[in-house]
């Protein structure tokens, strides 16, 4: 998504780690560089920290650092969990989001303990403020390919039919969950006084910021209760996909006001219609080539071949997505969304239970380690007010256009909470934001407060609102699912 947004405005990402000095290496923190280097408007010293420290250790250290990091993670992950699913009677995603809060480089894991070094060092500090992204690109890129297995995994558990069934919902469901938040954002930001006019750049990149949606969080929660071929798991998961072309759009827009930049109305048609029609074909091409793909796996006999060709595949439509401007995590679902209607699912569903229960969570606990909570200090009450509007806006904005399209209010009830996590998205959309130079430290500081307000509250909604056996539409409309059966 965000290299498609990059090459929108004549910008480039590449690998989030472009060589700026041929004799240095240099990190961007959350990318957004230009064929000469960084918008005059950004600080070098502030977005771009040399890695000297990083550099300094050989590689097969780095290796080995990594991999103690990756045990740690998954064993407090494990634990937490456990304590969250027994004791606490939450969903175990909580307890990882948590434990990346805690043994993460901004807390436990940056401290010097018995005169060792820390675990999860920052791989670089800013002047007059916190690194964006805290943690090494190595254990950034192990999250993201942990939520590819996730939505891989996700999709591939979908039923194709309820999905199209309920795709003009989704449809009206993102519009709504896009247009609500984007007010709000704009409208509180003038009213604290952070932008001067609902048209300043400040107030319209928090607005574009609101409008996020990480479906990964929503997913891992239905598929432990094991809801995402309800109508309204469907009908999110649909969204989300119309919700992500839509926030290409709205950013396109906003940064290019930002930075003094011409916007034209065909530059954005361009950039909409080229996203919608590679996922169009993703998928279409998907559908038609899944026997084709599957009959060929059938003819390997190498142990193990099924799930390494199907994860290599999950990996490559990822990756053309980004290409393409979609979030890899799109790209992810939509190619197992076109392979759920083979005997795949059935024949992955043990090996590839392990991989994602293995990967999925270090993607949640790299997310809590971005929790910075002294930045988020400055502007505290602005922020948990952009908390609530975050979560009011979206599951009004969602939920209302879902009650009108046929679903119970409970079910609209539903729908609304399941849009409500910004996760990883809403930190990257807040990152171009500062790397632009559209918004401060304090307004980031309160983005970062939204994301994880409303990804660590959200699964406390959700899991009993899908626990209530009431049903998610009125009567007289009947779920793809139940038709199936």
């Amino acid at each position: 998504m965000i290299n498609g947004i990059a090459r929108a405005q004549g910008t480039r990402l590449v690998g989030r780690m472009p060589p700026v000095q041929s004799d240095q290496l240099v990190r961007a923190k959350i990318g957004m560089l230009r064929p000469g280097g960084l918008h005059p408007s950004c600080n070098l010293a502030k977005v771009l920290p040399l890695w000297s420290d990083h550099l300094s250790e050989s590689l097969p250290e780095q290796v080995a650092h990594l991999a103690l990091q990756l045990g740690i993670i998954l064993v407090v992950a494990k634990l937490m969990g456990e304590v969250f699913e027994r004791v606490l009677k939450q969903p175990a995603v909580l307890g990882e989001l948590l434990a990346g809060v805690i043994i993460g480089p901004l807390a436990l894991g940056g401290l010097h303990i018995a005169g060792f070094d820390p675990i999860f060092p920052m791989p670089g500090t800013e002047e007059g403020g916190n690194p964006l992204i805290p943690v090494s690109v190595e254990l950034f890129a192990v999250g993201q390919i942990a939520a590819i297995v996730l939505l891989f995994e996700t999709g591939l558990n979908t039923d194709l039919k309820s999905f199209l069934r309920f795709a003009p919902q989704a449809s009206l469901v993102a519009i709504g969950g896009v247009v609500l938040p984007f007010l709000f954002g704009d409208l509180i930001t003038v009213a604290f006084g952070f932008a001067d006019a609902f048209l300043d750049p400040p107030a319209l990149f928090v607005g574009t910021i609101m409008t996020a949606t990480s479906v990964g969080i929503t997913a891992r929660v239905l598929a432990d209760l094991r809801r995402l071929d309800s109508p309204e798991g469907v009908t999110i998961l649909g969204a989300a996909v119309v919700d992500d072309v839509l926030g290409i759009l709205l950013l396109t827009i906003v940064a290019g006001i930002g930075v003094g930049a011409s916007v034209e109305l065909s530059d954005v048609a361009f950039v909409g219609a080229k996203a919608l029609a590679f996922w169009i074909v993703l998928t279409g091409g998907g559908l038609l080539l899944a026997r084709y793909i599957v009959a060929g796996m059938g003819r390997l006999n190498v142990e193990g071949a099924t799930l390494a060709i199907a994860f290599a595949i999950a990996l490559i439509a990822a990756a053309i997505a980004e290409f393409f401007g979609l979030a890899m995590i799109i790209g992810a679902y939509s190619i197992g969304l076109a392979l759920s209607q083979t005997d795949l699912h059935r024949r992955l569903e043990v090996p590839l239970q392990g991989l994602y229960h293995a990967l999925v969570p270090i993607f949640f606990v790299v997310m809590g380690m971005l929790v910075d909570v002294p930045a988020m200090i400055d502007a505290i009450g602005f922020g948990l007010v952009v908390v609530a509007l975050a979560l009011v806006g979206k599951v009004i904005g969602a939920g209302l256009p879902a009650l009108i399209a046929g679903f119970t209010r409970i079910g609209a009830w539903r729908v609304g909470v399941g849009m409500a996590p910004r996760g990883e998205v809403g930190l990257i959309v807040a990152g171009i934001g500062v790397s632009e130079g559209i918004i401060g430290e304090s307004l980031f500081g309160v983005a970062v407060l939204m994301t994880i307000g409303t990804t660590f509250i959200a699964p406390i909604f959700l899991v009993p609102a899908f626990r209530n056996p009431a049903p998610g539409l009125r009567r007289g409309q009947k779920s793809a699912s139940a038709e199936a059966h």
